[in-house]
């Protein structure tokens, strides 16, 4: 019997080579989606004797046959996405867009003596997050509307 459905979850620091897996295991997929994080940190890939560093997409970009996709739960860097992918790239709507500010209040807090360094890849994803949790983020979909832009900014 085929599986239909399966789930790689991490259960350490996300350092445990789950992109790796999902990359084995997309050759078979219609789609792998990203549920969570963000930019944060990579995985390295060897396909077809290439190296390929992949921080914000799913491992399964790298597989013509699967769809990747964004869920809600990632805040996205708003850094471009190489062409050629988008037709096989699909992002929630929902998903918080990382502010320049939030780069920047990462870097603050790291550098504060009032605050405890935690050692974060100074990327605003931890700030993102605390804008979303608290529903003020600006999302994707916060993007057509100049009206709800700029109530969110």
């Amino acid at each position: 019997m085929k599986a239909k459905n399966l789930a790689v979850l991490g259960l350490q620091w996300g350092d445990e080579g789950k992109g790796k897996i999902v990359n084995f295991l997309s050759d078979r997929a219609d789609a792998a989606c990203r549920y969570q994080g963000g930019h944060n940190a990579g995985h390295t890939l060897i396909v077809n004797g290439k190296k390929i560093v992949l921080h914000l997409l799913p491992s399964s970009i790298c597989h013509k046959n699967a769809s990747s996709l964004i869920g809600r739960g990632v805040v996205v860097s708003c850094e471009p996405i190489a062409d050629g992918i988008m037709d096989r790239l699909k992002i929630s709507p929902a998903c918080t867009l990382i502010q320049p500010y939030h780069i920047l209040l990462d870097q603050l807090k790291e550098k504060s003596n009032s605050f405890t360094t935690i050692g974060t890849t100074l990327r605003g994803i931890g700030p993102a997050y605390e804008d979303k949790v608290s529903r003020k983020a600006v999302r994707i979909i916060d993007t057509l509307s100049e009206e709800k832009l700029n109530s969110k900014l």
